[in-house]
């Protein structure tokens, strides 16, 4: 029996959930799941390692490697071909600020918990 899948890590839903080519009208679409869409988020926006993402997300290296080289091949195919983006779904979890983000989540909640957190020390 395989090993169920491992419940991803969230800090946030996307703000925006379908992008495409503005100029000409798409011929198909693409799907990300939330958690590709998290680890682009975390290892290309934030400057996270690997490594420092896989934490976050809450699974493997080897995991977080895999999910990010997927949402990087959807990315260029969506740009390459003028293929529309839409975001949506995959096995996660929103973070709720306990574990993980240290301060660097993106979510207002997150944020707010960290910095009352802060001024307290």
């Amino acid at each position: 029996m395989p090993r169920p899948c491992k419940r991803r890590r969230v800090c946030a839903m996307p703000r925006c959930v379908s992008f495409g080519p503005l100029s000409t009208r798409a011929r198909g679409a693409v799907s990300m799941s939330v958690d590709e869409f998290e680890a682009v988020r975390l290892i290309d926006l934030e400057g996270l390692t690997q490594e420092e993402a896989a934490a976050r997300l809450g699974v493997a290296r080897t995991t977080a490697q895999g999910i990010y080289a997927s949402a990087r091949a959807k990315l260029a195919a969506s740009l390459v071909n003028g293929l529309e983006l839409h975001i949506g779904g995959g096995d996660f979890v929103l973070c709720d600020g306990s574990a993980g983000c240290q301060g660097r989540c993106h979510r207002r909640g997150c944020h707010e918990k960290h910095k009352d957190e802060k001024t307290e020390e």
